[in-house]
């Protein structure tokens, strides 16, 4: 995750201690020294949509075998025993768990911070306040496009207004909100839109997603935009990111999945302004770049412990069996101790690459989507062979 606000900036948000501290380098276990990872957790793959690119294949039906709460609480104890910081309550559609909010306050009273993903058309004012209240940290909204582009994309009519009056119930009480949008080539024209929209409805976050191919978006590589359209969406979220602190609009911009986008943004002011690029560069190094199996992890609703969440295919234990602490430092896992000390393993143009280390190779799952190889090339970074220093 790339805060372009911080960056570009020099602005301040929470999730900026984790992202851009000395104490984060050389971790191979948590997000900070002496803290664990910040831990996806699919509560359940039940959802009230079908959206095209779920890396879970969620639908509406129940799934048989999920947590259920005592085994949730009980993985929630160990989670803070091994200090994570971070519990993001993710789905599924986590709002269709009927113990979300016994899970959420225990979380807190055990000095987790809790976050929530959802597709928004669940948030009534009602839930929304009783969230509110129980000091949940953020709730991400994902949007897909503007209007029947979004709902074409979530497969059902009137996701997109039921999503935004969600969005408005949270803001209207205070509630933290922003929204996440996967760029793909059926939305990436309304990336403009999307800022407009932002700063119509006065939400301030959004993070703007790479494509990942897993899952049902695992079919989705020819849906994937070009190189080139990468860094033009690049140079507009840049523009308007800008464009919002020189009018003195407080909204964080972060780009998720793509640690091209740094190195790219790096680039970009070198040109323009060589002081505060090489504060970038410095920035990109604390942050180290990819860090799944490291900072992120990801559990799903049968308790399997995975990279991410987009990485499900790979899995190092079971948290029903063993403490999670326990699994996320078991370097008999081959994967996972790769993805502690990857540099050695990775091929092609990530190895060669003169950016290695503010990258750290990228997204493992697309390389191994597209060539089979996990330790392959990542086929979505978008800088030239030039840029990452080969002939």
């Amino acid at each position: 995750m790339i805060s372009v606000t911080k960056l570009l900036c020099d602005t301040e948000y929470f999730g900026d201690s984790l992202r851009y501290s000395p104490g984060s380098m050389g971790q191979v276990n948590g997000a900070t020294q002496g803290q664990g990872p910040v831990v996806v957790w699919n509560t359940t793959r039940t959802c009230n949509l079908k959206c095209i690119h779920c890396y879970s294949n969620s639908e509406s039906k129940k799934y048989e075998g999920e947590l259920d709460t005592g085994e949730a609480l009980r993985f929630i104890d160990h989670l803070a025993e091994f200090k994570a910081p971070v519990i993001l309550f993710s789905g599924g559609e986590p709002l269709l768990r009927e113990d979300l909010i016994e899970l959420v306050t225990y979380a807190k009273g055990k000095g987790i911070r809790a976050t929530i993903s959802t597709n928004g058309t669940l948030l009534s004012r009602e839930k929304t306040a009783i969230l509110k209240s129980l000091g949940v940290g953020y709730i991400g909204v994902s949007l897909d496009g503007i209007g029947e582009n979004n709902d074409r994309f979530r497969g059902r009519e009137g996701a997109f207004a039921a999503a935004l009056t969600g969005i408005r119930n949270c803001i209207e009480i205070g509630q933290r909100t922003g929204l996440r949008f996967t760029i793909n080539k059926h939305n990436y024209r309304e990336l403009n839109a999307i800022f407009d929209l932002i700063e119509a409805e006065n939400i301030p976050r959004v993070c703007f997603y790479h494509l990942v191919y897993a899952g049902r978006g695992s079919k989705m590589v020819e849906e994937d935009i070009t190189r080139q359209e990468a860094r033009l969406a690049m140079d507009l979220i840049m523009e308007r990111t800008l464009d919002f602190h020189r009018r003195g609009l407080q909204k964080e911009i972060l780009t998720v999945d793509n640690h091209a986008d740094g190195v790219y943004l790096y680039m970009k002011l070198k040109e323009k302004d060589p002081a505060r690029a090489q504060i970038i560069l410095e920035l990109l190094r604390l942050n180290g770049g990819n860090r799944t199996g490291i900072a992120i992890g990801a559990v799903d609703w049968y308790g399997n412990v995975h990279p991410d969440q987009f990485t499900q295919n790979h899995t190092f234990g079971n948290v029903r069996e063993r403490k999670f602490g326990d699994i996320w430092t078991d370097l008999s896992q081959p994967v996972l101790a790769g993805l502690k000390n990857r540099k050695p393993l990775l091929k092609g143009r990530c190895a060669a690459c003169r950016w290695l280390d503010i990258c750290n190779g990228n997204f493992r799952a697309r390389a191994e989507a597209v060539t089979g190889d996990f330790w392959e090339s990542d086929p979505a970074c978008y800088l030239t062979d030039e840029e990452i220093g080969l002939s």
